[in-house]
C-alpha cells in the first residue's frame, strides 16, 4: 500500500539545534515524535556526542498535536509545495516544590519577589516565603478575603473581601508587623477583585454592586477617622497601634449589568474589567469613561493583560479560555482553548514570556498553555483535591495556584526555551 509523503524543510531559532537547509520527505501519518526523532538523526550525525532532545514542531504558527496528516487538512494547508516547519526544544515540565495548608479556602494570591499573600474564606490574610515558611496571619476583614494585591515591592498591599470594602496594609518586613492604614469604602456588595497600578500609587476594585471605583493610596485630607459603627475598627487600632482611616473612591465607573469579577491595569490611564453580563470592558481613566466593549456569551470569571503584547485572556463558566487582541478590526478572538472540564476560575500571563500562561478550574488542575497550542496545554499541573479558586505567576520562577482544598500549590517553573 502505497503512503502518502511530505516534503518540508526544517528551520529553528535556537542556533545551536540547526540543521542542514535541505527539503526532507516523510510519511504524512508522521506524529510529533517522528519528527523529533528525524531531526535528533540529523543532529547526531553532525554533532559529537549527541544526547537527544525533545523537540516541539511549529507549522504556520500552530503547535503540532496530532499527525501531520491531520494538522494539514484542519489548516487547511497546501501539500504541493514544501512545507516550512519550525522546530524548538519541548517547554520543560514544571515541578511541584510545596503545598500550604491553610484553615480554609484559598480564594487570592498575590507574590512580590520572595513573598507570597493569600487570602482565604475564613476572612484572614497569610503572608509566606517562597520557600514556605509562614510569616504572619492577619485578621481584620468581616468576611470572605476575596482577592489581594501587592504595592510597592512588598512594602503595602491591598485585599478586599465580602465585607464591602477594601483595605490598605502597611508590613514592616524588619519587624514582621502590620498596620491596617485605611478601610476603603463605596462597594454597596462583596468586593471581588482589586489590582494596582505599575507605580502602586493607585488601585481599581470591582464589586458585586457592579461598580468600577478607583483609590488613591496616598494619605488624603478628605480621609477620615473610622465610623463608630465599624465593628473591626477597634480590633484593628488594638493589634497595630494606630487608627485606621476610612477612604473614599477618587473615581467611580458604572456600565456593567452584573457582577464585576475580575479587574487588571492594561496600562497607567487604562483598565480593563470582566463581569458575569457576559462582556469585557475597557475604561479610560483619563476621560472617565467607557473605551471599549469585547462580548461574549457566558459569564467571565477573570482576565489578565499580556505585559508584552497588550492581549487578554479571560476564563470563562463555559469552560474556555480566550485570547483577545482589542485592536483587531475583525472579530477580537483570536483563540480558544478548550481543555478544561469544569468553571475556568482564574488565568495568568508569564511575566517574561509572551506565548505562556496559566489557567486553573473547577475540576482542579492548573494548566501551562502555550498561545500556539491552542487544541492542547503543554501541561496539566494536578495535586489539588477541590476547585481551583485563584492563581498567581508573578513570580517567573513560581506558578502558584490556591483551592478550596484549603492549599496553596506551589509549582517550579523551568524555562529553557
Amino acid at each position: 500500500m502505497n503512503t502518502e509523503h511530505v516534503q518540508a524543510k526544517f528551520y529553528s531559532k535556537q542556533e545551536q539545534y540547526a540543521i542542514p537547509d535541505a527539503p526532507f520527505s516523510f510519511a504524512s501519518s508522521a506524529t510529533p515524535e517522528d519528527l523529533s526523532q528525524l531531526i535528533n538523526s540529523v543532529l547526531s550525525e553532525t554533532q559529537k556526542a549527541w544526547e537527544n532532545v525533545d523537540f516541539d514542531f511549529l507549522i504556520q504558527g500552530e503547535f503540532l498535536r496530532e499527525k501531520v496528516q491531520a494538522h494539514i487538512i484542519r489548516r487547511d494547508i497546501s501539500t504541493e509545495s514544501v512545507l516550512e516547519v519550525e522546530y524548538i526544544e519541548r517547554h520543560p515540565a514544571p515541578v511541584p516544590q510545596d503545598s500550604l495548608l491553610h484553615d480554609d479556602w484559598v480564594s487570592a494570591v498575590h507574590t512580590a519577589g520572595e513573598w507570597i499573600l493569600t487570602g482565604c474564606y475564613d476572612n484572614t490574610l497569610h503572608i509566606w516565603t517562597t520557600s514556605g515558611e509562614h510569616k504572619q496571619t492577619i485578621p481584620g476583614h468581616g468576611g470572605a478575603v476575596k482577592d489581594v494585591t501587592w504595592l510597592k515591592n512588598g512594602e503595602s498591599f491591598v485585599s478586599v473581601s465580602a465585607d464591602q470594602t477594601a483595605m490598605l496594609w502597611e508590613w514592616d518586613e524588619a519587624s514582621n508587623s502590620i498596620e491596617c492604614v485605611h478601610a476603603c469604602r463605596g462597594h454597596a456588595r462583596s468586593v471581588d477583585c482589586v489590582a494596582a497600578n505599575s507605580a502602586g500609587s493607585k488601585f481599581a476594585t470591582g464589586s458585586f454592586d457592579k461598580m468600577l471605583k478607583i483609590w488613591s493610596t496616598d494619605a488624603d485630607p478628605a480621609d477620615s477617622t473610622p465610623h463608630v459603627d465599624d465593628p473591626h475598627a477597634k480590633k484593628r487600632k488594638l493589634e497595630s497601634g494606630r487608627t485606621t482611616t476610612n477612604k473614599t473612591p477618587i473615581v467611580t465607573l458604572s456600565g456593567h449589568n452584573e457582577a464585576i469579577t475580575a479587574v487588571q491595569w492594561t496600562d497607567e490611564l487604562e483598565v480593563c474589567t470582566a463581569s458575569w453580563d457576559h462582556t469585557i470592558r475597557l475604561w479610560d481613566l483619563d476621560l472617565g469613561g467607557l473605551k471599549q466593549q469585547l462580548a461574549g456569551t457566558k459569564a467571565f470569571l477573570d482576565v489578565d493583560s499580556c505585559p508584552q503584547t497588550r492581549h487578554l485572556i479571560s476564563s470563562s463558566a463555559d469552560r474556555h479560555v480566550r485570547l483577545w487582541d482589542p485592536r483587531s478590526t475583525g472579530s477580537a478572538v483570536q483563540t480558544v482553548f478548550t481543555s478544561h472540564n469544569g468553571w475556568v476560575s482564574c488565568v495568568k500571563w508569564s511575566p517574561n514570556n509572551e506565548y505562556h500562561f496559566i489557567s486553573g478550574s473547577y475540576d482542579n488542575l492548573l494548566k501551562l498553555w502555550d498561545t500556539r497550542s491552542p487544541k492542547a496545554p503543554l501541561y496539566d499541573m494536578a495535586g489539588h483535591e477541590d476547585k481551583v479558586l485563584c492563581c498567581d505567576w508573578t513570580n517567573p520562577s513560581l506558578m502558584i495556584s490556591g483551592g478550596a482544598d484549603n492549599h496553596l500549590k506551589l509549582f517550579q517553573a523551568r524555562d529553557k526555551v
